[in-house]
């Protein structure tokens, strides 16, 4: 164990490392930009992903109130990302267009820790493992959470367990697969939503997931907008369709049914 009488701020903080992780591929002055806020995203990631992981620890254990810290810090940090996106616009069309050639393949699209959070809140997709065949550990900790419970998975449990009628063939579903919303699992959280009182930490937990579910909208926005901002509708890199492709995740939700039961109260 090292002496923490000789730790100093920037051999806790490993800053050497962290500040020669930044290598542009140009000279051109806002590559250096477009390299901190993506990487600065990654870590801001693996946070999210250390919150998730206690979150759902805490609900499948039954903890609820516990659970609502990690998750409201989550959310907090899916505001300071979206906020990211404002730094980012500040650079122009021409500015990108300097450097963007030596971006080659790479892609957000291919963040496996963005694609692990989108996992463990309920969006699973395995079509995404294949970016990721180069990367062992990246690919398997991707799998992992593409075949292990959501956390919306953990708290319909939660549902059940309370004595609330969420049909088994949900709960006996293969949590592999995509999720689809069922009528009887919003029937489920009506009724939670219609007495609060009675279930007032299954409601604070629903609650706590939409806001989840309202930031990454938010933050999928806000990355369209500044996406055509800089590069229009031409394609993105690592040949997706760009604003396009970024459009059709707008539709994207983690908790189905923790919104459509809204039309029903």
């Amino acid at each position: 164990m090292t002496d923490a009488r000789h730790i100093t701020y920037a051999g806790y903080l490993a800053l050497d490392d962290l500040l020669d992780a930044q290598r542009p591929h140009s000279d051109q002055h806002d590559e250096m930009l477009f390299v901190v806020i993506h990487q600065t995203k990654e870590l801001w990631l693996k946070q999210m992903i250390h919150e998730v992981a206690l979150a759902q620890s805490l609900v499948r254990g039954g903890d609820l109130v516990p659970a609502y810290k990690s998750l409201a810090r989550v959310s907090r940090i899916q505001a300071v990302m979206t906020q990211s996106w404002d730094v980012l616009a500040t650079m122009t069309p021409a500015d990108y267009l300097r450097f963007r050639d030596v971006l080659g393949s790479s892609s957000g699209f291919q963040s496996d820790q963005f694609r692990r959070f989108e996992a463990m809140l309920g969006l699973k997709d395995s079509a995404f493992l294949r970016h990721h065949l180069d990367r062992p550990h990246a690919h398997d900790a991707l799998k992992a959470a593409i075949e292990a419970p959501s956390l919306y998975d953990d708290a319909l449990a939660r549902l059940a367990a309370a004595g609330l009628a969420v049909p088994q063939a949900v709960l006996d579903r293969d949590v592999s697969q995509p999720y689809v919303a069922d009528p009887g699992v919003e029937a489920a959280w009506l009724e939670v939503y219609r007495d609060p009182r009675r279930w007032w930490e299954l409601y604070q937990l629903a609650e706590k997931l939409v806001d989840l579910d309202d930031a990454l909208l938010t933050w999928r926005h806000k990355h369209v907008i500044t996406v055509e901002r800089i590069i229009g509708r031409r394609m993105g890199t690592g040949g997706t369709a760009g604003v396009a492709y970024l459009t059709g995740t707008l539709s994207r939700r983690c908790f189905p049914e923790l919104w459509s039961l809204r039309t029903r109260l």
